[in-house]
């Protein structure tokens, strides 16, 4: 794996407006995140331009409306991935 940035992204549908940025980084910092993930069994998504945008993003803020419809598209992705793996049990 040669990634060069990480966000990670938190969101509770009852008590968040928006998705935060809950860690980022570049270098050595991903590769920990993605580490992390992986450990974690959290799916990785990958996206280079909506990982750059986030990155200008400070941790425990949530992500602008700017960034919604891209962010959109993860938690789609991540909700048919679940239910995939709910499917292959």
């Amino acid at each position: 794996m040669n990634y060069k940035k990480a966000v990670a992204l938190k969101y509770e549908k009852n008590s968040m407006n928006a998705p935060k940025v809950v860690a980022k980084g570049k270098g050595e910092i991903a590769l920990k995140i993605l580490k992390k993930a992986e450990e974690f069994d959290i799916p990785i998504f990958k996206n280079a331009s909506l990982a750059s945008s986030l990155l200008d993003v400070d941790i425990e803020e949530e992500v602008p409306p700017k960034l919604y419809k891209a962010v959109v598209e993860v938690f789609v992705w991540l909700m048919q991935s679940e239910k995939k793996a709910q499917l292959s049990r």
